[in-house]
Formats: structure tokens, sequence, C-alpha cells
């Protein structure tokens, strides 16, 4: 017993001392960052510096530490800068104990994860929020995340990403904000502030409700071509500068703490290998001064590009301006051996350390190594009231109304069907790149029968599989699958109910899975079992919804053409059931817009709103063809839903616009006004939308560009004055020398509630001005 209590009070000895020792530790002041990396950098090894551009996958130290494994080896030996994918606080703070008390000298771990729009509270997949136009929203939703993700002992996310796409086929259109650069750059700026705080910019006093940010995949992802994920991308720098890098510069400019690279080409060079890139336009153009990480595995994938072995291509990476080397190993395996042959130098090895090193001085990190390890956050700051509610609103702003011919909003009475593959599965409702299990959010089904319990009856069937290949669905399905089963059978009980209904809810689309990374698909049209199901019950002549599930932009004209009412709710994420709810019967008007032109067909993707005019153009919204011009024999030019569209349960009307001046002041603005009414009998909010034509370049110029949005609200009846200032810097753009000018003539304003349906006016620039290139 004696030697018991002898025990006991030496181990309490011990924990009393290390946590002093810690708390001491964690409350001597630092010394300004420059100096503090300085002087830890001359205490460090080559290949304790090399250590620290590694990052690896938790792997098998995913649910507890393996004495034995080789990334706690790589650990305890000072090889390993940072860890991605590693779930749990407690799990992460024995971790950052090995790496603080074990190695050599004690340097901090970072641990990341893709926390891409939510992590238990789980929000809409980012192509809906964007959806919402709603930019404080937007913003709220990033802040939540982190607050979530950092009470589970996280503090790095790979997110946001900004990748334009104008190319649907492409899955990972699910995880950016859709074809628009300027709308693309709001929630940039947005995200970054709200995972890394007011501040924007990650330092040593950043909250420990804040993240870093990794802004990605720069540069150019969403350009790969024909939609499939890590294809090559190649176009002129013109169209970078004008179309792409936009959305880029803003969560630079916002602060972001990381940048990932991409797996794409760009200039025939892979990113991850771009001095260009990397250097000239991130770091001396744009100014970042974080630090720069690959994609998964992205340094050995250039060997595949014909880049090199992997000496050659990690020497490349590093020189062009790569930082840290994700799950790829290059840089451990042969930086040293490049270093003693001369095809690196030890400056360029310093170089990329130092900012890896900051990275964590701004974090806190080596303040307080555990410092995003309080365990009571756990219990009380993941899956709240308060963010859940936040989620369910969000939600309901993001669905887009395509179609309504007198069937929405429905009542809470009655008979109704639900039908559909997508309405009873909870494997489906958050969307792809959901980091947490699906067990605890209600299905769609759960969040009808809530609403309708002592109102109406509902009945379900699922109806049918997603397709009828099990081979596709199984491989879209990953690790989301629904239960497959006899369509023929299936079909009769959903039209069984169907009779019995006197409403209709069809719950259809794609899998959450066949849409993200690696769900490329070249054809986006409703899945054959389902579009016959859906055939059949229309010829009930009954009132029927189809609610859209899709991660993109699909391809619904037959559905236009013979569904009375349609509302894409994408995926919408843990709050999925009761945000549809809240819309399908009326107690929420919908008001999302989208982000993405809507293709009539699959032959004519890429089309986007902001494109050039050709040499014969055939005036926007011809309905026949037009021999000589530049359009199909058998479809029109125009998309079956422009960008920005969206209809809602009430009417808008829009006057005219009103210019505060007809010329533009030498270095001054204009502002344009329109007075929007509420037409209709429901409440309701509005995006209000501004675009811009630039009539005569020294370069061709868009038909048009987005250059201002607001989100407004109007009673039923209510009316409103909209007004927008014109800025200079709205009207400028890069030139054929990459000079961002702007320059003098007419400009056309357009004002409306989607691209398409716009009141327009015109105005003169005024005089010449030019930005060099740095």
């Amino acid at each position: 017993m004696k030697r018991l209590l002898l025990l006991v009070t030496v181990a309490l000895s011990v924990i009393m001392s290390f946590a002093a020792k810690n708390k001491k530790k964690a409350q001597q002041p630092l010394k300004p960052m420059n100096e503090f990396v300085t002087e830890l950098m001359g205490k460090m090894t080559v290949q304790e510096k090399i250590g620290q551009l590694n990052l690896l996958p938790s792997g098998d130290i995913q649910t507890g530490v393996s004495e034995n494994s080789s990334v706690s080896e790589a650990i305890r030996n000072g090889g390993l800068g940072a860890i991605l994918n590693l779930k749990g606080v407690e799990n992460i703070q024995k971790v950052q104990q090995m790496a603080v008390e074990e190695s050599r000298l004690g340097i901090p771990l970072i641990f990341g994860m893709d926390v891409i729009h939510g992590y238990e509270t789980i929000f809409p997949i980012p192509l809906a929020l964007a959806c919402s136009w709603d930019i404080p929203a937007i913003e709220q939703s990033a802040r939540i995340a982190a607050k979530e993700a950092t009470a589970d002992g996280l503090f790095w996310t790979y997110s946001p990403m900004v990748d334009i796409s104008i190319d649907p086929r492409w899955g990972r259109v699910a995880e950016g904000a859709g074809e628009d650069p300027f709308l693309g750059s709001r929630i940039a700026e947005a995200m970054v502030r709200g995972y890394q705080g007011k501040l924007s910019t990650i330092n040593s006093q950043l909250s420990t409700d804040n993240m870093m940010a990794c802004l990605k995949h720069y540069a150019l992802y969403g350009g790969s071509e024909a939609g499939r994920d890590y294809n090559t991308v190649d176009m002129s720098r013109i169209r970078m500068y004008n179309q792409y890098f936009p959305p880029y510069k803003a969560a630079v400019e916002a602060g972001v703490g990381s940048v990932m690279s991409s797996f794409n080409t760009v200039d025939y060079v892979p990113a991850t290998g771009n001095r260009w890139l990397l250097t000239d336009v991130l770091r001396q153009q744009w100014k970042f001064d974080g630090f720069v990480v690959t994609d998964y595995g992205a340094i050995n994938e250039m060997m595949n590009h014909g880049m090199g072995n992997q000496q050659q291509v990690a020497a490349l990476a590093l020189k062009a301006g790569t930082d840290m080397d994700m799950c790829s190993e290059a840089f451990t395996v042969t930086l040293e051996k490049s270093l003693q042959e001369g095809k690196i130098t030890m400056e360029e090895i310093d170089q990329a350390c130092r900012r890896v090193l900051e990275a964590k001085y701004k974090l806190g990190l080596f303040h307080d190594p555990y410092r995003y390890c309080d365990k009571k956050r756990r219990a009380s700051d993941i899956y709240t009231a308060e963010h859940r509610e936040a989620a369910r609103n969000l939600a309901a702003e993001t669905f887009v109304l395509l179609k309504n011919n007198h069937v929405l909003p429905l009542k809470k009475q009655g008979t109704i069907a639900l039908i559909g593959p997508l309405a009873d599965t909870k494997n489906n409702i958050p969307g792809s790149w959901a980091p947490t299990a699906t067990y605890q959010y209600p299905t769609l089904r759960e969040g009808m029968q809530k609403a309708l319990e002592g109102k109406a009856t509902l009945l379900y069937a699922q109806g049918s599989n997603i397709c009828r290949d099990s081979v596709l669905q199984a491989d879209g399905s990953f690790y989301r699958s629904i239960p497959r089963g006899d369509d023929a059978m299936m079909k009769q009980d959903a039209l069984a109910i169907a009779r019995k209904a006197d409403v209709i809810v069809c719950a259809m689309g794609e899998l959450q899975e066949m849409s993200g990374e690696c769900a490329s698909r070249s054809d986006l049209e409703l899945f054959d079992v389902q579009r016959e199901l859906l055939e059949e019950l229309l010829k009930l002549n009954k009132p029927l919804v189809l609610l859209n599930f899709a991660g993109r932009p699909t391809v619904l004209t037959w559905e236009q053409q013979h569904v009375p009412a349609i509302l894409n709710v994408w995926f919408a994420g843990s709050e999925t059931g009761d945000a549809i709810c809240d819309v399908l019967f009326g107690d929420k008007s919908p008001s999302g817009k989208l982000t993405m032109s809507m293709p009539q067909n699959m032959g004519q993707i890429p089309v986007y709103y902001n494109h050039l005019n050709t040499g014969r153009p055939v005036e926007e919204g011809t309905q026949k063809f037009v021999k000589f011009q530049s359009n199909y024999l058998d479809v029109r030019n125009e998309p079956l839903y422009p960008f920005g569209y969206g209809l809602s349960y009430t009417t808008f009307e829009y006057s005219d616009i009103t210019l505060s001046s007809e010329q533009m002041p030498a270095n001054g603005s204009i502002t344009a006004s329109v007075t929007i009414k509420n037409t209709g009998n429901y409440d309701a909010d509005e995006v209000v939308q501004l675009y811009i034509r630039d009539v005569v370049g020294s370069i061709s110029r868009p038909v048009k560009e987005l250059k201002g949005f607001q989100r407004i609200h109007l009673k039923a009846g209510e009316s409103h004055v909209v007004t927008f200032t014109i800025t200079p810097d709205l009207l400028k753009f890069y030139d054929y020398n990459l000079n961002y000018v702007l320059e003098p003539g007419e400009f056309e304003v357009m004002i409306g509630p989607n691209c398409r349906d716009v009141k327009k006016t015109e105005f003169i620039s005024p005089s010449y001005h030019m930005t060099k290139m740095n």
C-alpha cells in the first residue's frame, strides 16, 4: 500500500512539475518574430529544417498515439512540421505533447483538416452558399466552422477553395463559388475573415476560436480541360488576370495565412513547380507573406507531368516557392542530397523553413503549444442549437426556385407523397467534404414528418435506385451509399402511394459524392431510372414538386418542359430536412440565385454569362437559327437558366435606372439607382445585381460583368431604392501588356434580378489611367 502511495505521489509530482513547466513556458514573453525565428533556426540541423517542410496524414495515429509508428518516429526526430486529418482534441494534445516534449527542440506541430463547409454543424456546400449572395452569412458560416474545429483541437483549414470554373462537368465546382470573379472575390474575402477573425491576417493574438485559412487551389484548377479532374489547363495570361486570378488575389489581400498549389499545369509547368506563379505573381506582385503548401502528393505527381525524377521535382518545387510538401515525402527524402550536390541552396531551405516557423509563431504555438487543446470547449462549442439555427437559415437562402406553376408553397394539409432515392438518406445529407459522421442529421423524410405532424399525412417510397447501372452507382457513392433494390418493384410502390396523395414531392438527383473531388461527369441529365419514375408520376396529373439534389448545375431541360415546380436544393448540410421544409411549406420564400449558368444540353458546355463577343454574334434572346452567325443548328446559345437567376414566391418590379451623372468625373464616381417594388403577396428577399459592359476597349471585353449586388428584404407591397456606387476601380481591367488600366469611353450599366433580365443605361468614363505591373 505504501509502495502504491509512493508511486502515486511521484506521478502527481511529475504531472504537476510538467504542468508548471508548461504554464511558465506559456507565460514567458516571446522575442519579436524575426528575432525569435532566426534564433531558433540557428539551433536547427539541416534535417530538422527540412522536417518543418513535411506534412503527413495522421495514418496510424488517427485514433491515438502509436508509439512505434513511422509518423511518431518522424515527430520525435524533428522530421515533421504538420499533420493532416487527426481528429479529436485529446488525440491532438497527445501528439502535440510528443512533438513538444520528446523532440530535440520541442517545435510544435500544425494540425489541419479539410473543414470546407462546416465541422459538425454542416452548412450547404460552397457552391450553394454562393447562391445565397449573403456575404455576412457566408462569413458567419466560416466563423462557426472555425469555432467548432478549434474546439476539437484543429487550427488550420484547407479552405476557401476559390477556383473559377465554367464547366459543370468538373465535380469540384461544388467546392467553389461558381463562374464569376467579382462574386468569387467577395466570398473569398468573407471566408478568410470568417476563419481567421476580424483582423483577417493571422498573428500571435489570434483568438483560439479562429483558425488559419488556406487559399486553394492556386491556380486555375477550375479550368481543367473537358471538366475532367486533375486534367491539363491552358489559357492566355490575359484570361488568367481578368477572369481566374481575382478571387485568389482577393483572399491574399484579405490576409490569408497559407496557400495551396494546384495539381494542374500553368503555362505547361505544374503549379507546384512554377516559379512565375508562386514567386513572381503570388509573392512579388500580390505581396503574400504566408507559406505555400502543396496539394496531396503533388510534388511526386510532377514526375507524371514529365518534369523529372523525385529528386529533380522536389528541387523544382522548392526553388519555385513551395514551402511545405503534403504527403509526397519528396523533401525529406531528397533535399539534403540536392543540397550536397549544389542543386539547391541552404538559403532556399532556410526561406521555406522560416515561412513555416513564422506561421507557427503567428498562430501563438510558441507562446503556448496547447492553446487549441481546451477539452471543455469540445462539449460546449460544437453542433450547438445556435450553430444549427444559423445553418438552417442560411440553407434556406441557398435554394434556387427554377420553376413554379402555381404549386409552391405547399399547404400543410391532406396527404403528401414523398418519393425518391434522396428523400431518406442520412449518408447524402451534408454534401462532399463533411468531416464527421452523419448519423445525427435528420433526413428530408424526418424533417417533413416533424413539419406535418398533426396537420397532414406523409407517405414515403424510395421509388428507384440512383441509376440503373449498379457499377456507376457504386463508383459514385464512395462510402455514402444508399440501399439498392428492384427498380420495377420500387416504382410500383411509389406509384401506389402517389395515387393516394394530393401532392407529390420528388427528391431526386445525384449522390453527394457524385460531385466533389474526382467526381467528373460527362452527362448531367437526371439519371435514367429516376427520369422514368418521374415520367410515370407526372401521368397521374397531380401537383408535383421536383427537389433537385446536386453539387453542380445539371441539365433540366426536359424537367423544365414537363414538371410543374422545380426547386434546386443542392446539398444543404446538416439542417437539410428542416431547411427544405421551411421553403417547401412557405415559412420562408426562396431567394437563391444561380452563380453558375445551367445549360440546355451538354453540347453547350462551357456556357457562361461573361463571355466575349464573336465577330458574328447572335443577338441575345434570339429563338431561331441564323445562318452564318455564331450559333448551333439544334439549340439556341442561351443557357436554360442564366447566371443570377432564381424565382421567388412573390414578384418584383424594377424601375428604370437613374444615374447621378452621364459622365464619370476624373478620380470620382457616379451612382446608379433603381426602385424595387414587391408586387406580390409574400414578404421576401431579392438579390439586386449590377452589371457593366465596357463597350469599346483596347482588347475585346466581355458582353457584361457583375460589378455589384445587394440582398434586400421587402414586405409585400413595399418599395426600396437600391443605389450602387460605380468607381473607376470597377471599370479597370488587365490590357494586352497586363497593365491594369481604366480606358476612356462608353460604358453600359445594367441592373436586374439576373444577368439576362436587366434595365439598361449608359455613361462615359473619365480619362485614361494605367497601373503598371510590378
